[in-house]
């Protein structure tokens, strides 16, 4: 099994390597990059988008493992410098995962006197 690949920006573990390859391949998406992006914010932290692409511009943050590429745009790699790209197949569910440590979670709404505000899942109320 191939080691976790840490660049500046991003982490990217085996299993989520040998997902998307797995994904190209069954999709035959030759010369396909999975493209990671941060698509917005709520109380939970960051929200996060992926799609196969193959138009891949030269701002763009590519990293290659494996024959495989992940590539980040321009705006979103300030928001995932040090995360952590995974694919989970457990109790959780199955699926990619970003473990992204700038991604605290805050909430908006007004904790008040009696300490309400977010609620212990860390959602708003």
């Amino acid at each position: 099994m191939q080691p976790v690949v840490e660049t500046d920006t991003i982490t990217v573990t085996p299993s989520a390597v040998q997902a998307i390859s797995e994904l190209l391949n069954e999709r035959k998406l030759e010369g396909y990059s999975l493209r990671l992006f941060v698509s917005g914010k709520s109380c939970s932290g960051y929200q996060y988008g992926m799609t196969l692409d193959n138009a891949i511009s030269e701002t763009d943050l590519s990293i290659s493992v494996d024959g495989i590429n992940i590539v980040v745009d321009n705006a979103s790699i300030e928001y995932l410098k040090g995360a952590k790209l995974d694919f989970i197949d457990d109790e959780r569910g199955k699926g990619f995962m970003v473990d992204n440590p700038n991604a605290a979670s805050s909430c908006g709404c007004d904790s008040g006197a009696d300490g309400g505000g977010c609620g212990s899942s860390g959602s708003c109320c």
